[in-house]
């Protein structure tokens, strides 16, 4: 049976500038085991530090108390018991043992001969039997032994196949292997070895960990390793996300996770790392289900032509048709339904051409920004969705003094106007905002939040795009801004967003 161990607590952890504290450490958990339903959980390294002892023992708390105890595990040193006090103290049952996989790492870094190596691994395992620990045993940088001296990996493995060693773990420590490689030496392993099990780790520093965990998987290996949104030294590892996909359509292999919960885990994960999903990574990427030709629309309007297996809706999403200056009028009219908009043909041929113009100068269009399209290509004032813009507003800033800012807007033909202070100038712009919204008794969105970036291609002195995430009755909403000054990049997305909620307090 397949068992998926991820590993983002701890190998996932030595990308550069991630730290998780307790608190972070025990949600990730909680979501793998709980929410996704991994098989194990890899969650800190042995004498690191206070804090990821004190985020072990409130990891191992809440599993004992949920039933998971046995599937949380924790990376141990082979140094005479020093990590399995430290393990054991902490409530954890299970040690993965930190072995030596190539006769490099034995003699360059331990200065041992293979045979002090086995007999001190030896030694450590009896120690944590001792304990009622399970041991698993990582054997780093396999893939270099294999390549470079295979007789001692059979040495050890040899010497090591009778003890009470639950897994051995075949790392792909520097990600040099290739998926012909891969798929060779998991091979001899199962072949050799068929009572022992075996795990797969890989790095991606070829950008192969995918296709490798692919080709072990063929190859017989029953354990694989993962990390969210591919988190990892270097190059990172294998995607947890990527792996899903693998298994459930290509592999066809039996496995426990739930793929409904995938974007929720790596959305909650790239918030707390600080490590933003690329738009294109496959599964959870903002526009990995989105369809930016307007050929491909028109071939989904006719007979779902450009659908895959990836339907979005297996990942608690949905599918989006991209506008920009490749759109087609079948684009627009996939925007325009689902908005409940209807133009006449001749109409969405005119916002069709509009669209095309922006996109020649490389602004980002969403489905939200429709309507402010129409109303500009048309003429007709749309009442309904530009019920709110802005009569006037001065922002000044002062050494030494806080930012202030003075706005009159109207909204429905009525003004309104305040004036307030702020930690910044779009900071006192909106706190002049809200006043006005309070005195009215609105309940007004919430920021969530805030990029600004210079649109893809531009230079210096280019526009500026600035996207924001509110969130407004338990719904999302991203609003776009484009300027040359950021705050009014700012302010634009900002009154777009207005627009758009306008309508729920007509209906109160």
């Amino acid at each position: 049976m397949l068992e998926i161990l991820d590993t983002t607590l701890r190998d996932g952890e030595q990308t550069a500038g991630v730290s998780f504290n307790a608190n972070e450490k025990l949600t990730i958990a909680k979501l793998l085991l709980d929410d996704i339903h991994v098989d194990r959980v890899e969650v800190a390294s042995a004498r690191v530090s206070e804090g990821e002892l004190a985020a072990l023992k409130s990891i191992c708390s809440w599993a004992k108390e949920n039933g998971y105890i046995s599937r949380v595990e924790t990376l141990g040193f082979v140094d005479d018991g020093v990590s399995i006090n430290w393990i054991s103290g902490a409530g954890c049952q299970v040690m993965n043992l930190l072995t030596k996989g190539s006769l490099k790492h034995v003699l360059g870094q331990l200065h041992k001969t293979p045979e002090q190596h086995i007999e001190d691994i030896k030694r450590n395992v009896a120690l944590a039997r001792e304990r009622d620990m399970k041991v698993n045993i990582y054997l780093e940088d396999w893939s270099n032994g294999m390549l470079h001296s295979p007789e001692y990996v059979y040495q050890l493995i040899d010497a090591l196949r009778r003890e009470p060693i639950s897994r051995f773990m075949l790392p792909d420590t520097l990600g040099v292997l290739s998926p012909d490689l891969t798929e060779k030496f998991c091979l001899d392993m199962v072949k050799r070895y068929p009572e022992l099990k075996f795990d797969f780790h890989a790095h991606n520093d070829y950008d192969m960990a995918v296709a490798n965990v692919y080709s072990a998987l063929k190859a017989g290996i029953t354990g694989v390793h993962t990390t969210v949104n591919g988190l990892g030294e270097r190059a990172g590892n294998t995607p947890l996300a990527s792996v899903i996909g693998l298994l459930n359509d290509h592999l066809h292999i039996p496995n426990s996770l739930r793929e409904i919960r995938l974007t929720h885990l790596c959305r909650m994960v790239e918030s707390i790392s600080g490590i933003r999903i690329p738009d294109n990574k496959p599964l959870v990427g903002d526009s990995v289900f989105t369809q930016c030709a307007g050929i491909h629309a028109d071939g989904d309007n006719k007979d779902n032509l450009y659908f895959n297996q990836l339907l979005p809706e297996r990942f608690g999403r949905v599918r989006k048709y991209a506008l920009g200056k490749t759109s087609g009028k079948a684009s627009i009219a996939k925007n325009l339904e689902e908005l409940g908009i209807h133009l006449t043909p001749e109409q969405i041929k005119k916002v069709t051409q509009r669209v095309i113009e922006l996109g020649d100068k490389k602004e980002s269009m969403t489905t939200e920004d429709l309507p402010f399209i129409i109303a500009d290509v048309l003429k007709n004032g749309e009442d309904r969705h530009n019920n709110v813009h802005i009569v006037n507003y001065n922002l000044t800033l002062a050494r030494g003094l806080k930012p202030v800012a003075s706005l009159r807007i109207s909204i429905k033909g009525k003004e309104y106007e305040e004036t307030s202070i702020g930690d910044g100038q779009y900071d006192a712009f909106m706190k002049a905002l809200w006043k006005i919204y309070e005195r009215l008794g609105r309940q007004h969105p919430v920021l969530v939040d805030y990029n600004v970036s210079i649109p893809p291609g531009g230079k210096t002195d280019a526009l500026v795009e600035t996207v924001i995430l509110w969130q407004f009755n338990e719904q999302h909403i991203k609003t776009r801004g484009l300027d040359v000054d950021q705050t009014e990049a700012a302010i634009k997305a900002t009154i777009k967003m207005l627009n758009m909620v306008e309508p729920e307090f007509d209906v109160k």
